[in-house]
């Protein structure tokens, strides 16, 4: 599972950013630290400096005002013992009384690396003596032995990166025992997650640290599977309703359209009469096409209609449907142009050619329903990375709201307040589905020629 191994990604991810954060931090921070003392601590160069001060006189030794201030401020004492005598033989005026004026060789040994009377002990010397600089008790740690076995020095750097390193070792083992068990419960919920668009049943254990997600998922899934039940009741009924229906209008349609054409083609009949008995043919022949456009647009919306696809020239299959309407145009109200590039004699494309000529068919017809003062119809071939056919005509057309809503509705009936005649809705459906069902595209638009546009495409095949 991808999303699985996104989450564990994250996981790990996470901890490991925290790990490197944290020691970062503490690294900065300690190194700020050891720093900012650093900068204050620094007792035995303050000995060597105040060593060098020190100047022997007629009248002893004598320490400039500046050192000696410097010195105490930092509430430290001093005094000095003389190489040639192995006396005290200064000191400054806040030496603690608990602190003695005359050292043996062993003291002297013990206080450069100790203390005196428990104050921290730093030493300084010069040409003529040893001066010993006394810190405040709880002012410096001093460490009294300091012998280190070389290797384990030598060695300490590695040391220190194999000990980080299995500190942070065992730290991702104990947080990935700790969240085995979430993540254990996390993949049965991202599969059933990704389960239910597909509309397959899902059923989780409910138990554990996400049992409310899993409950809650097993809800929706029971809701969906409820109501896909009740949606394909709907659906069969309503495609066995156009079916059953088509099938009783039939008959009573035949005999209307039979008694209809006789009696237009009656010589009996006055004149008026046949114009009467024509409409009533023409109106019962769209009758007869709606319903043919009902039950072919129910077959494909429910993938009943068979695709007999294969690979064909699609030039010629578009030619001979206007050739059709050229022919059924005897008052030539509605001249068919083609403008396809007399060069372009090839265009490969995987359909079925019935339905093809059915989509083309309903697009010229679209143009001829839709202008009833006639119009000219463009019908253009072009082939370019897919092939394209256009169908247009200069005629009313629409407007760019009704384009828009076109282009994003699924094209169902649209009728006008006044009438029920066929807007641009069901013969459009209809082209949409075919064009899809050849996962092809189809987009409607405003013509070149003042009027409506509809450009189908198809995917090329290679010759």
């Amino acid at each position: 599972m991808k999303s699985v191994t996104k989450l564990i990604r994250r996981f790990v991810g996470i901890l490991l950013f925290s790990i490197l954060f944290l020691l970062f931090v503490n690294l900065a921070f300690f190194s700020i630290t050891v720093k900012s003392h650093a900068a204050n601590s620094h007792p035995w160069t303050t000995a060597k400096e105040a060593a060098e001060s020190l100047r022997k006189t007629k009248n002893g030794y004598v320490m400039p005002d500046k050192m000696a201030k410097e010195i105490k401020k930092d509430g430290a004492w001093a005094v000095f013992i003389e190489n040639s005598t192995g006396k005290c033989v200064w000191n400054l005026p806040n030496l603690p009384n608990s602190v003695p004026l005359k050292y043996t060789i062993s003291d002297i040994v013990n206080l450069t690396r100790g203390y005196i009377d428990g104050y921290p002990t730093f030493v300084g010397t010069n040409k003529n003596g040893l001066i010993i600089l006394g810190y405040p008790k709880d002012s410096f740690w001093k460490h009294m032995w300091p012998s280190w076995d070389y290797n384990f020095i030598a060695n300490l750097p590695r040391t220190v990166l194999i000990v980080a390193a299995l500190n942070v070792f065992a730290i991702f083992i104990i947080y990935m025992i700790a969240n085995t068990k979430l993540l254990k419960s996390i993949k049965p919920i991202t599969d059933g997650i990704q389960a239910l668009p597909n509309g397959e049943i899902v059923v989780l254990k409910e138990r554990g640290l996400l049992s409310e997600i899993s409950a809650n998922i097993n809800r929706i899934s029971e809701v969906m599977q409820s109501k896909n039940y009740q949606l394909l009741k709907k659906e069969t009924a309503r495609a066995n309703w156009i079916a059953g229906v088509s099938h009783d209008i039939r008959t009573p349609l035949s005999m209307i359209m039979g008694y209809a054409a006789q009696l237009n083609n009656s010589r009996y009949l006055p004149e008026e009469e046949r114009k009467r008995a024509e409409i009533i043919l023409k109106q019962s022949e769209r009758i007869r096409n709606l319903i043919n456009d009902l039950n072919l647009a129910s077959k494909l919306e429910y993938n009943m209609q068979p695709i007999n696809a294969k690979k064909v020239n699609i030039i010629p299959v578009v030619r001979q449907v206007a050739v059709d309407f050229i022919n059924l145009d005897i008052e030539d109200k509605y001249p068919i142009k083609w403008i396809t590039d007399e060069s372009l004699n090839i265009c490969m494309v995987n359909i079925d050619k019935d339905l093809i000529k059915r989509a083309v068919s309903n697009l010229i017809q679209n143009s001829i329903n839709h202008n009833v003062e006639g119009c000219e119809i463009y019908i253009l071939v072009r082939a370019e990375d897919n092939c394209h056919i256009i169908v247009s005509d200069n005629g009313i057309g629409a407007d760019d709201m009704q384009i828009e809503k076109l282009n994003a509705s699924p094209h169902y009936i649209v009728c006008d307040e006044n009438t029920l005649e066929q807007r641009h809705g069901l013969g459009l459906l209809i082209v949409k589905q075919i064009i899809t069902a050849h996962s092809g595209v189809m987009k409607i638009g405003h013509s070149k020629y003042g009027g409506f546009e509809v450009d189908i495409m198809f995917p090329m095949e290679i010759t």
